[in-house]
């Protein structure tokens, strides 16, 4: 891209939002979060093939990561979603429509902490997926209320693992995303970005450069230099299996 187009930062500023690169600090509030949710996931997309559904799709800002041969992108109906939202397919947020074992593999990012009832979710996709199937699901650990009042849970390691494992499905692997002293940077930003946030895009874009890009360079330089913790990190990354088929 040539930066003399007048279009060139709007789509990089756009691109840091799901994709921050090196200079992605500069204008990304959610710098940590994002480059280490993206890191973690990018280990198991190459498990997402066949027929893939994404549930709570969004803008759909994974699908060029994601090797499907068929890829569904599904939300729940309401006026936002239809609005704002890339989803292929609505539903009622309770039945995925969807006969089962219609998916080879399903991809939940940051969607879990918003559903109200968890088991009944996590059986629905369960069923959606055929024998040997896998899930592939992130979950905030450290985060702020956010989407509210549609903010329900937050999850430990081994309260996920329960969960998936009381819905028949095989934990293979799990991750824990941002686990050093850049979560506690990370988590400022976040603070500073809800105080701050306005509805003049000149002054938000202010605060942004002058207020969290350097919390983002300290948290980098402190993420160099302090040791890591396991136990305080922002994301769960797991990776999971429908038992059968021929992955059992």
């Amino acid at each position: 891209m040539n930066a003399d187009n007048p279009g060139f930062l709007r789509r990089w500023r756009k691109r840091q939002n799901f994709e921050p690169g090196r200079l992605g600090w500069l204008v990304n509030p959610f710098y940590f979060a994002r480059r280490g949710l993206l890191a973690g996931l990018r280990e198991f997309f190459p498990h997402l093939t066949g027929g893939v559904l994404d549930v709570g799709c969004g803008s759909k800002p994974y699908r060029a990561f994601i090797p499907a041969a068929r890829y569904v992108g599904l939300e729940i109906d309401t006026p936002r979603t239809r609005a704002d939202f890339s989803a292929d397919v609505y539903y009622d947020g309770r039945t995925l429509p969807f006969s089962a074992g219609s998916f080879d593999a399903v991809l939940c990012s940051q969607v879990f902490e918003h559903v109200f009832t968890p088991d009944e979710f996590l059986r629905e996709i369960h069923r959606v997926l055929r024998p040997g199937g896998c899930l592939l699901l992130a979950v905030p650990f450290a985060w702020d209320e956010h989407e509210q009042p549609y903010d329900f849970a937050r999850y430990s390691s081994f309260g996920l693992a329960a969960q998936l494992e009381r819905a028949g499905l095989v934990v293979e692997v799990q991750r824990k995303t941002v686990a050093d002293s850049r979560v506690l940077f990370q988590l400022l930003n976040a603070y500073l970005y809800k105080i701050t946030r306005t509805e003049n895009r000149l002054l938000n874009w202010a605060a942004t450069l002058l207020l969290m890009a350097p919390v983002n360079l300290l948290g980098i330089v402190s993420g160099w230099l302090l040791p890591a913790n396991p136990d305080l990190y922002l994301d769960n990354i797991v990776l999971a299996r429908k038992r059968g088929g021929k992955d059992a």
